[in-house]
């Protein structure tokens, strides 16, 4: 029997064939057009393991949809990690089938054994070349085989299930939920990638609404800012880094004079970010709590928590979504009392079948948290990535949110680095906005004010940007690179 998302899936593809459904690139694509590639995907790739090189673009989107509305396993892979890389990696999967772009298909899986679909666009027949790999039954009630960001290490995959990813996007009872039998006439703007799970949580939101969407390749501030005033959407979805663009730049209030609310998440955003953000286009600031492995969010403010509890609980990320659970545990994993600081356990909604008598288990994150007796969450870092410099505890988060609190700082990013003498040090990536200069002593002098002697960086490296992976969080990994070289 197919799956709710599915059936979703197919039931809003056939809505209205001929009513826009993907602007992309100053035109606007048809359901029609994008169901005809959907199902000629979905007809080749079958129920197995079906790898897409996925770039945000219509015929990417039409791959996506066609491999879930046939109740395929997506596996994600992206082919801008650096060619050596994805070969290696798309050889180490065997897959039956590979969906791409002619071009990434010849430089990415030129030996390969799978059966390839080379797409364009929407309007093109995909041009489908037989391989000898063997029959597999595929990963069986897996829609996607996510990639994580791979902030601080190589990217690792993820199981996405159907019943996850349904309770993501249709609800917590999807199979009593109807599809919509009309689409929706506000416009969505998707500019996270398609390679992270935000980039496919937003597609997958948008159709299980019957909701139009303007599809960017990548967040680009002036092409943001232009979809944004034409299409005016209530609701816009911003990282932490495009936050801070957007911010800093010369858009005033009309420019976003369609937007009533922004939700941010992926990677910490700091109170003083979020309330900046708020005083200059009167726009609150939702953040959220979600992580690949959750398949979606687990906290998050609402605008009514925020209209009340804002001013209270400031810094914090929400409270637990509906069907969500949380929890903060010592070291031994034993409950601690509100506000007391431990690592975050969650059970996520996505993951608590209603539907089921089976136990769900608690899932640790490496996240510390504290969690008040309102219910509100606050991450305090990951306990991962905590710094002991000479027996004291650097977080650093703490040295971020400080170091971006200068005038000149775009952003930054933080990682510890060996020490004969104390173990560890902070050090620090930072970039600047754009026109604005600032040496590391002027930075350090503002630091002194703000941090403990201990918490002050032993380097500073001012670079043009910072490598940031595609969930838009700093990659640790290369920021790492630029110490060791220098």
């Amino acid at each position: 029997m197919r799956h709710q998302l599915s059936t979703r899936i197919n039931a809003v593809l056939d809505l209205d064939p001929t009513a826009p459904a993907i602007h992309f690139e100053g035109r606007w694509a048809t359901w029609g057009q994008v169901s005809t590639l959907a199902r000629r995907i979905g007809q080749v790739a079958g129920g197995g393991r079906a790898g897409i090189m996925l770039r945000n673009e219509p015929a990417h989107v039409a791959s996506l949809l066609g491999v879930l509305s046939a109740g395929g396993a997506v596996v994600v892979i992206n082919p801008t990690r650096g060619d050596e890389r994805t070969r290696a990696d798309i050889e180490a999967l065997q897959l039956p089938v590979i969906i791409g772009l002619e071009a990434d298909l010849a430089a990415l899986a030129p030996a390969t054994t799978a059966t390839t679909i080379a797409i364009s666009d929407l309007d093109t027949a995909p041009n489908v070349t037989g391989g000898n790999a063997p029959e597999e039954p595929g990963r069986p009630g897996v829609a996607v085989w996510m990639l994580t960001s791979g902030t601080t290490g190589p990217p690792k995959r993820v199981d996405l299930t159907y019943d996850m990813l349904a309770r993501s996007v249709i609800g917590n009872n999807p199979e009593k939920s109807s599809a919509p039998t009309e689409l929706r006439r506000g416009v969505a703007i998707v500019n996270s990638p398609l390679v992270h799970v935000g980039g496919v949580f937003r597609v997958l939101l948008c159709v299980a609404e019957a909701r139009p969407f303007v599809l960017l390749r990548r967040f680009e501030l002036d092409q943001w800012a232009s979809a944004v005033r034409e299409h005016r959407p209530r609701a816009v979805s911003l990282v932490p880094a495009a936050l801070r663009m957007v911010l800093h730049s010369d858009l005033t209030r009309d420019d976003l004079a369609g937007v009533r609310v922004v939700t941010s998440g992926t990677a910490p955003l700091s109170a003083d970010d979020a309330d900046a953000f708020t005083d200059k286009f009167g726009i609150p600031v939702l953040t959220s709590y979600a992580a690949t492995e959750f398949g979606g969010g687990v906290a998050g403010w609402t605008l009514a928590d925020h209209q009340k509890y804002w001013r209270d609980k400031r810094g914090s990320v929400g409270r637990a979504n509906p069907g969500a659970r949380l929890r903060v545990v010592d070291d031994d994993g034993v409950p601690q009392e509100p506000g007391q600081p431990g690592l975050l356990e969650v059970i996520p909604a996505q993951m608590n079948s209603t539907t089921t008598n089976q136990t769900t288990q608690w899932l640790r994150t490496t996240d510390l948290a504290r969690i008040d007796a309102d219910g509100f969450l606050w991450i305090l870092g990951r306990a991962d990535q905590a710094i002991i410099r000479g027996g004291f505890k650097v977080m650093p988060d703490d040295v971020r949110a400080a170091l971006e609190g200068h005038p000149a700082v775009q952003s930054a990013a933080v990682i510890g680095l060996p020490d004969p003498r104390l173990g560890e040090t902070p050090v620090a990536l930072v970039e600047l906005r754009a026109t604005a200069t600032a040496d590391r002593d002027e930075l350090v002098e503002y630091l002194r004010t703000r941090l403990a002697r201990y918490e002050i960086p032993t380097e500073i490296v001012v670079v043009d940007s910072i490598p940031r992976t595609p969930s838009g969080k700093p990659d640790l990994t290369a920021v790492r690179s630029y110490f060791q070289t220098a």
